[in-house]
């Protein structure tokens, strides 16, 4: 079904994000997990420690691809030949904004659609701020994010507290 581009944050990646990687490379030919900067948000880890991070819980899936972007994702869909963004939605209140940034893109490049995954329920509640806020009082991480990185998460909060 071609390649579709799965843009994200991913700061940290959590288990919702990894469930729509999974059922996107289920649909997709090749699927590219794309961590893109956010300019009005600080990031935990840096974008090359996420796409470290996100290689490592995807490292099974073989027709899936991490990268990063700074620039905008139309241009970057472009560049690599993708017609396809696939956004993952936990609730209603996403949809409106996921909505309105699918226009914009279709707008930016004319051959690029938008397939919304509806959360699996378990995860509908959880978030990459909603895993930092509980990684920084020590709550165990392991219903929300990849085992592979719970250390990787913890580790950064233990050097934020000692920097801090």
């Amino acid at each position: 079904m071609g390649i579709a581009i799965y843009p994200g944050s991913f700061d940290p990646v959590t288990l919702g994000h990894l469930n729509i990687i999974k059922r996107g490379a289920e649909i997709f030919d090749r699927l590219i997990v794309c961590v893109m900067v956010n300019s009005e948000k600080v990031g935990l880890f840096t974008p090359a420690e996420r796409v470290e991070l996100l290689r490592r819980v995807t490292a099974e899936l073989p027709n899936v691809e991490v990268d990063a972007s700074q620039g905008l994702l139309a241009d970057y869909a472009r560049k690599r030949k993708a017609h396809v963004l696939v956004k993952g939605l936990r609730a209603v209140s996403d949809y409106e904004s996921e909505i309105q940034m699918a226009m914009i893109n279709s707008k930016l490049y004319s051959r690029l659609d938008t397939v919304f995954l509806y959360t699996s329920p378990k995860y509908a509640y959880l978030s990459s701020t909603v895993v930092k806020e509980m990684a920084r009082y020590g709550a165990d991480l392991s219903d929300f994010v990849p085992r592979e990185i719970i250390r990787d998460v913890q580790a950064k909060f233990y050097e934020k507290n000692r920097e801090g």
